[in-house]
């Protein structure tokens, strides 16, 4: 028992010692991860240099059989500390960057991270319990047959955590390679083309909202409607163009991702022109879907103006992520689908600069309680919406792009069917004014917004969907194009700013 003891006092020195040599190293992503698990910004700095040092040190102790059992119950308590910072993350939906115990570089919190702390608790309590007096066999009283051995493990162990490491950062000079190989493409052959009329590459339809309903043709020249995609079944769509410069760098790398998520989505390229122009850029089909637009009709009604693009669409046929505009940002997008369960309810990705960065709620997440009279004395509250589906419109009557949408949302609202949302309006104003509308929902008159801007409202016109459970089930949706995507309607975008 003593050599199994010395053994664990050993792999638990390895470890908390590789960990905080890699955070000494990585000190910007130790304080970006402290942060991340809730550590005040003030404090990180002075956390990510106390935290690898007192690592070291409890490495060392760990190795002399005089204070292990110290060093034991050091590693027990930030153990435990880090394993229940996972769960409150990982229960919250979050996945911080972990610069974990043992690791090289950091990663996401996972439940691998989780399970990989919980083995190593387990190992410091074996300590903790066989108390100071058995703590294993001492490094200083050690015959030489067993230190010779000893001496060999620990060497085969470092040579492990240098071939470890070398394969990582060989991985990396690959992707460094791909970029510059990339921007070789993009200087040889011209690079972008300028389009003053794109937008932003960010500006696509609300997650929440509905694909565009089109018919496009696939590679055997079969119609395929748009907003079948994503039925039972999550896709990734890569808006790319046979006559995109950036597209054909990329490929390789969407090729891999095809193969790799083949199993939990569909992989679709959306682009145009002939079959023949496109299999001479993107090659075959494979594992994936193409999908021929006549121009860019549909990519254009889902805002998606740059190529190369890509969408996560969800299980429900519903717009899922932001657009993601370039190779950086579908990396990105990519690996947190990668990371991610796509059959979870709600399941969304947001970008940085996405169009709803200002948002302040969670789709999914629950709607603030609230209670309002509307014009007509009925009682507009969450919990009367439950059980259905509701739209929640934000108007003005001093908001010049108001005055349309209203007349749509009348129009909407006298021949909806019964399984659609329910309507309410919510403005500010006088009554009058309102009931001229001729709108039959509840129409609410929250002076100063005050409600509105609790539950959501950025803006008129802007209109959110909540579901019948009294969650977000949207994005804020801005302007009269972005609120009918919400019902897959289509309006013309030219109908609001």
């Amino acid at each position: 028992m003593e050599s199994a003891l010395l053994i664990i006092r050993l792999v638990l020195a390895g470890v908390f010692g590789v960990a905080g040599i890699a955070k000494l190293f990585d000190r910007d992503g130790s304080r970006r991860s402290a942060v991340d698990f809730g550590v005040p910004v003030a404090a990180a700095v002075v956390f990510a240099i106390a935290l690898p040092i007192l690592e070291i040190l409890i490495a060392l102790s760990l190795v002399f059989v005089q204070v292990s059992w110290f060093g034991a119950l050091g590693s027990a308590a930030l153990l435990a500390c880090f394993s229940i910072g996972m769960l409150v993350r990982m229960a919250k939906g979050e996945a911080p960057d972990c610069h974990c115990f043992g690791q090289l570089h950091g990663e996401p919190v996972s439940v691998k991270s989780l399970v990989r702390n919980v083995v190593l608790f387990i190992l410091t309590l074996i300590l903790v319990v066989f108390g100071r007096a058995e703590q294993g066999i001492d490094l200083t009283q050690m015959d030489s047959g067993l230190f010779q051995t000893l001496t060999a493990l620990i060497g085969f162990g470092f040579l492990t955590a240098i071939i470890v490491f070398l394969a990582k950062l060989s991985a990396q000079q690959r992707e460094v390679l791909t970029r510059l190989e990339m921007l070789e493409v993009l200087g040889r052959d011209g690079g972008t083309v300028k389009r003053d009329e794109a937008g932003s590459p960010h500006d696509g339809l609300p997650i929440g909202a509905f694909l565009p309903s089109f018919a496009l043709r696939n590679d055997g020249d079969e119609l395929v409607m748009t907003d079948t995609i994503g039925i039972g079944r999550p896709a990734l769509l890569f808006f790319v163009s046979p006559s995109c410069t950036p597209c054909k760098a990329v490929v390789p790398k969407i090729n891999e991702w095809a193969d790799e998520l083949r199993e939990i989505l569909d992989v679709i390229y959306v682009s145009s022109g002939s079959v023949e122009d496109n299999k001479a850029v993107f090659g075959e089909s494979g594992q994936r879907t193409f999908l021929r637009q006549n121009t860019r009709e549909f990519a254009d009604a889902m805002n998606a103006k740059w190529t190369p693009s890509a969408v996560f669409v969800d299980r429900n046929g519903k717009i899922a992520s932001h657009v993601a505009a370039g190779d950086n940002a579908i990396a990105e997008l990519v690996e947190m689908v990668r990371s991610a369960d796509v059959e979870e309810p709600f399941v969304h990705f947001t970008l940085v600069n996405g169009p709803n960065a200002h948002s302040h709620f969670e789709v999914g997440s629950e709607v603030p309680d609230f209670e309002i009279k509307s014009i007509d004395g009925e009682t507009v509250s969450k919990s009367g919406l439950g059980g259905q589906n509701a739209l929640i419109t934000f108007w003005s009557p001093t908001c010049p792009h108001c005055k349309h949408i209203a007349e749509e949302l009348r129009s909407w609202d006298s021949s909806k069917g019964d399984d659609e949302p329910r309507l309410v309006l919510f403005s500010d104003g006088e009554v009058e004014v309102h009931r001229e509308l001729g709108i039959k929902s509840p129409i609410v008159i929250d002076k100063d917004y005050t409600i509105a801007g609790k539950i959501g409202m950025h803006g008129t016109p802007s209109a959110i969907l909540i579901d019948e459970h009294g969650r977000y089930a949207s994005e804020i949706a801005i302007g009269a194009p972005n609120i009918w995507a919400l019902l897959g309607r289509k309006v013309e975008r030219n109908s609001a700013k």
